[in-house]
C-alpha cells in the first residue's frame, strides 16, 4: 500500500533530511518547516527509518484539512478510513500540537480526534467495543493556523535513539544533530577528523558510523514491526542489505576532552556503537591540539556559557581556538555555539554559518573552509 509519508526534523535540518531522501532514491518531495512529505510503501518506511541520519521520525500522514470548530474536527477525523491501517485490537494512542489555531485546546483535541477515529473503527469492525490490547498506533493531531494534519508515527523513539547512547554528559547533543554537523562539513575519510571537545563522543561517533555507512537504525527495533501490515521479511531483508552495505573503509577519527571521566563514558558509547576501532580518544585541552596532517576538519560543540558558570572562561576557550585555527592554517573549523560574539572572539569571520537548534537552543553552525587543492588527472 502507498502512503504520503513525513520524514519530521529539527528545524534548521529539512534540507539535510531532503538531501538523505534523495540520495537513498526518493523523488516528489516537498519540504516545509520541521518535515519533508514523500510518498512510499511498506518496504520504504522500513528503508527510512532504519537508515536516516539527521530525521526525527517518520509518519504516515492520514489526512490534511481545514478546521475551525469541533465539529469540522471531528467530522474530518471520522472521514479517514483508520481501519485500512489499524487492526481490531490496535491501541490507540492520541498526541496533540495547536500552533497559531482557533482551536488551542490540545486535550479538548486529542480527545475528539480519538472519539471520530473510534467512530470509523466501529463502523469498519461492526462492534461497539474495542479491547486495544494490540499493537500501539500513536496517532497525531497537528494543528497549525487551523490546518489540521492527522498522522500515525512508524518509529516510536525517536530516530535519535541509535542504542549506543545510554550514557551522556551534562549537555548532550542529540545524535541526529550530530550526524548532521558532520554532513554539512563533508567530511571524508581520506581526512582527519578531530573532535576537541568530544564529551560522551555523539560527534565522533556519528561520524564513524557515516565513515564505514553503518545505516544508524540498524541496531534498534522501531514501532511499526509489531503491526499486522508490516511483512516481518521486509525488516529482514532491509537490514540484510544494510549489513552488506558496511564498508571496509579503515580510518581514525580523534576524539578529545579536558574531562576524564566524560572521555570513559565516550569509550564504553563508541564500544556499544560499534566504531571503537575508528576513534581515538585522549585527554586534552582543546587548546593543546597539534597534527601534522593537511586539510583536516575539527568538528566541536564547546562550551556555550549556558553550561558553565564563568563567561570569562568560555571566552578564553574561542578566543584560544582562533590562535588554533592559525596553527592549522590548512584545516577547516566547524563550530557550533549559542555565543554572540563567537566570530569576534575567534578572530574570524565565517565562510558560512547555518542557524541550527541545539534542543530548544538557538545556535549558528559556523564553518571555516578550507577544501584540499583538486589534484589534477
Amino acid at each position: 500500500m502507498n502512503y504520503d509519508l513525513i520524514a519530521t526534523s529539527t528545524f534548521g535540518l529539512e534540507s539535510i533530511v531532503a538531501k538523505e531522501l534523495k540520495q537513498l532514491g526518493y523523488e516528489d518531495l516537498q519540504t516545509d518547516n520541521g518535515k519533508v512529505t514523500f510518498s512510499g510503501d511498506e518496504y520504504d518506511i522500513a528503508i527510512c527509518n532504519t537508515w536516516l541520519r539527521t530525521a526525527d521520525r517518520v509518519l504516515i500522514k492520514m489526512a490534511e484539512f481545514k478546521a475551525e470548530t469541533f465539529e469540522e474536527l471531528f467530522q474530518g477525523t471520522k472521514a479517514v478510513p483508520w481501519g485500512s491501517l489499524i487492526p481490531i485490537n490496535g491501541k490507540m494512542h492520541v498526541v496533540g500540537k495547536s500552533i497559531k489555531s482557533k482551536l488551542f485546546s490540545v486535550p479538548d483535541c486529542q480527545s475528539i480526534v480519538k472519539k471520530a477515529v473510534v467512530e470509523t473503527m466501529k463502523s469498519t469492525y461492526n462492534t461497539n467495543w474495542f479491547e486495544e490490547d494490540g499493537p500501539v498506533y500513536k496517532i497525531e493531531v497537528a494543528l497549525l493556523k487551523d490546518i489540521v494534519t492527522l498522522t500515525i508515527d512508524t518509529t516510536g523513539s525517536g530516530l535519535h535513539k541509535r542504542g549506543y547512547r545510554e550514557l551522556a554528559g551534562e549537555a548532550p547533543m542529540k545524535e541526529t544533530l550530530a550526524a548532521a554537523l558532520v554532513l554539512l562539513s563533508n567530511w571524508e575519510t581520506s581526512r582527519s577528523l578531530a573532535d576537541i571537545f568530544c564529551g560522551s563522543g555523539t560527534i565522533a561517533i556519528e561520524a564513524a558510523l557515516i565513515g564505514k555507512n553503518i545505516a544508524p537504525g540498524l541496531n534498534r527495533n522501531f514501532i511499526c514491526e509489531e503491526w499486522p501490515s508490516m511483512d516481518k521479511d521486509i525488516w529482514e531483508e532491509v537490514r540484510s542489505y544494510a549489513k552488506n552495505k558496511i564498508n571496509k573503509e579503515e580510518f581514525k577519527i580523534l576524539a578529545s576532552d579536558i574531562n576524564g571521566r566524560i572521555l570513559n563514558t565516550a569509550k564504553e558509547n563508541a564500544v556499544k556503537a560499534g566504531v571503537d576501532k575508528y576513534i581515538s580518544f585522549q585527554k586534552m585541552p582543546a587548546q593543546e591540539f597539534v597534527s601534522r596532517k593537511k586539510y583536516g576538519v575539527i568538528i566541536s560543540n564547546p562550551p556555550y556559557g549556558e553550561r558553565i558558570g564563568d563567561s570569562k572562561e568560555v571566552e578564553d576557550i574561542y578566543k584560544s581556538l582562533g590562535d588554533l585555527y592559525k596553527e592549522l592554517n590548512n584545516w577547516s573549523f566547524y563550530i557550533i555555539t549559542s555565543h554572540p560574539d563567537f566570530q569576534k572572539l575567534f578572530g574570524k569571520k565565517a565562510d558560512k554559518n547555518r542557524k541550527l537548534y541545539n534542543g530548544r537552543l538557538l545556535c549558528y553552525y559556523y564553518q571555516f573552509i578550507n577544501n584540499p587543492p583538486k589534484i589534477k588527472e
